[in-house]
């Protein structure tokens, strides 16, 4: 199975311990260089977990997108569908992280080229021939949020007619306020691509920013109107919603023991969830899955945590620690 994941790649600044003084006496901040992006750390966990995988972005012809070229092919992704437009360089954002693990992100990605996804012609037929390939795409609300009107209309048309040959779509809504003119403006575009969605990886707080939804009950009969056919809700703590063909169950989350922060959560359950399903797992064994990913990431400081700690952490693991499954009335 094959998957492109389309989306954003960003540098990455995260704090670390006080360094020296300066001339004033006062600790020198040092910051943590790495790069990070909600589906450029799905597509990461996904190819971990063993599927094969494309990451589709812009990026331009500085080190920095050099880089990000070479830690993708680290991975074993493959990069062949990514563009670089000349004299441009990716996005930056820079984390701050509460002392119970939460996080808060400033963002500098005005100029990043990500935002001219799908909106060239020539590079957009390339890429569509690029995406038929493909069993399963994978994009955000980040996706659409900075892509112009008129290529998120181009990619929406393609959806359709890549679904009509067999394909399947995953979709997190992934709502950041501040990408969007409006929430209505937001609500329009995110309920046109859930229209194009087989399956939903959603999280309830974005829910409830973009929807106002006071209860789960809410956001599950949403979705399911749009025709998302397999719909998963996370909660955080709180157990996981699966809905599959209209039947909702509700699937524990095992106790952390240690969050260091939350960077990345939600996008490494999706990674787990999806390169189960995409290998064959029930969608409660796959939530089982992304639930386990989660809790590495989560146990460790960035987005994406060093390959050899990750595998380390899924050798030590207790399978046997799965979710309880709960069916709901």
């Amino acid at each position: 199975m094959k998957l492109a994941a389309l989306g954003e790649v960003m540098v990455e600044l995260a704090p670390q311990a006080a360094g020296q003084k300066d001339g004033g006496g006062q600790a020198r901040a040092l910051l943590a260089q790495s790069y990070a992006g909600d589906t450029y750390n799905t597509a990461v966990y996904i190819a971990r977990g063993g599927v094969s995988v494309s990451y589709v972005t812009l990026l331009g012809d500085d080190p920095y997108s050099e880089e990000v070229l070479t830690r993708l092919a680290d991975e074993g992704i493959d990069t062949s569908a990514i563009a670089r437009l000349p004299g441009r360089c990716p996005g930056l954002y820079m984390i701050q992280n509460t002392p119970d693990g939460e996080r808060y992100f400033t963002y500098w990605r005005g100029e990043a080229p990500a935002r001219e996804l799908f909106a060239d012609p020539v590079r957009r037929e390339a890429l569509k021939a690029h995406l038929m390939q493909m069993d399963c795409l994978y994009l955000s609300g980040i996706t659409l949020a900075i892509m112009s009107a008129e290529a998120r209309a181009e990619l929406l048309a393609f959806l359709a007619a890549y679904r009509a040959q067999g394909g399947r779509v995953a979709f997190d809504s992934n709502y950041r306020p501040r990408l969007w003119a409006s929430a209505d403006a937001a609500r329009a575009v995110v309920a046109q691509f859930l229209q194009q969605a087989d399956m939903a990886l959603l999280t309830f707080e974005d829910e409830q920013a973009l929807w106002g939804d006071k209860r789960p009950g809410s956001c599950v009969k949403r979705n399911s109107g749009f025709g998302v056919s397999e719909l998963v809700i996370k909660r955080g703590a709180e157990p996981v919603l699966l809905q599959v063909d209209g039947a909702l169950t509700a699937i524990e989350v095992p106790p952390v023991s240690s969050v260091v922060d939350t960077t990345g959560a939600g996008d490494s359950f999706n990674a787990g969830y999806l390169a189960a399903r995409l290998q064959g797992a029930s969608p409660e064994q796959s939530i089982v899955a992304g639930n386990r990913c989660a809790a590495q990431v989560i146990g460790h400081r960035g987005a994406i945590i060093p390959r050899a700690d990750y595998i380390a952490a899924q050798q030590n693991q207790d399978c046997a620690n799965s979710a309880q499954v709960v069916t709901m009335v």
